[in-house]
């Protein structure tokens, strides 16, 4: 039987809560003791000494409240770029770095993991079969030398996250694994997979590829991270599990755990991807946040 742990991801926080004593305060007031930290909230780029003092009041408050970082992640700013496969060498070379940075702040702050959002194709390198090889190539070597790094870093894990775009790999299931045998031939730390289970809306994919529960039966035993968000399947929502956009929303529960228990996964971490509008009012979030956080338990 698969071991769940139900958590979130503190993108919510970003901008509204920034300070670690403010978004951990937030994790206890919804009974949160599992979360996935957004690099949104400190870019590992951050000068000194403002990032050592902040990874610094992460650790600390974070420990003391008895609020678990299971693992780091990138947020929306990453989403942005195209990373690992810009189409410039030189801002490719700059991803690689920050990919670095975010390795070496997620062992200063004594978490396992990290990952998110990889990489990006610009259009014309896609639609070019030469060059988009040359940059998945491109793209594998870096992952490989990240997992190295992680190793060396005391890490235990990379995550990669199966986007919504065809350009943003992988975005299918036969990719996603084929991609892992590439990225796991040498002696790094496992590269896994993050599933998000509103990514399964990509234009041009059909069948088990634009089936959320089909990713978890066939990569569940790989994917120690899951992404809960609702969503009606044709777009990345992000919405809560409120009683108004269950009723609209394709996600349930209770089919994303048995779907689980059939992959062969043995531990996965449930994490709550609830990204609100930077308009939304705040009140607002957190009741969205609770109400959320209560439905799930029910399945968890």
């Amino acid at each position: 039987m698969v071991k769940l742990y139900l958590g979130v991801n503190n993108c919510w926080a970003v901008k509204r809560w920034p300070l670690p004593e403010e978004w951990v305060d937030v994790c206890r007031s919804i009974d949160v003791e599992y979360v996935q930290f957004s690099f949104d909230l400190l870019d590992p780029k951050t000068s000194e000494p403002a990032l050592s003092n902040m990874i610094r009041r992460i650790r600390d408050v974070s420990s003391e409240a008895g609020v678990k970082i299971q693992s780091t992640f990138t947020g929306l700013a990453a989403y942005s770029m195209n990373l690992l496969t810009h189409p410039d060498p030189g801002m490719r070379a700059d991803a690689l770095d920050w990919y670095g940075r975010a390795i070496e702040v997620t062992s200063l702050m004594n978490v396992d993991a990290t990952g998110g959002h990889i990489a990006a194709q610009s259009y014309n390198d896609f639609r070019n079969p030469e060059r988009r090889r040359f940059m998945e190539e491109i793209l594998v070597e870096s992952v490989k030398y990240l997992a190295s790094y992680a190793k060396s870093m005391g890490l235990k894990m990379l995550l990669w996250e199966p986007m919504p775009l065809k350009r943003e790999p992988p975005a299918t299931i036969g990719d996603a694994k084929r991609l892992l045998r590439l990225v796991n031939s040498e002696a790094g730390v496992p590269v896994r997979l993050t599933i998000d289970l509103g990514h399964q809306c990509t234009v041009g994919v059909s069948g088990r590829d634009a089936d959320p529960y089909s990713w978890l039966k066939e990569l569940g035993a790989v994917s120690p991270v899951i992404h809960m968000q609702q969503t009606d399947g044709k777009a990345d929502r992000h919405w809560p599990f409120t009683s108004e956009y269950n009723k609209v929303g394709i996600i349930k529960p209770d089919k994303v755990v048995d779907a689980l228990e059939e992959s062969g996964a043995s531990e996965v971490y449930l994490m709550l991807e609830y990204i609100p509008p930077f308009e939304e009012d705040d009140d607002r979030v957190l009741k969205n946040l609770k109400e959320s956080m209560r439905y799930l338990r029910e399945f968890v």
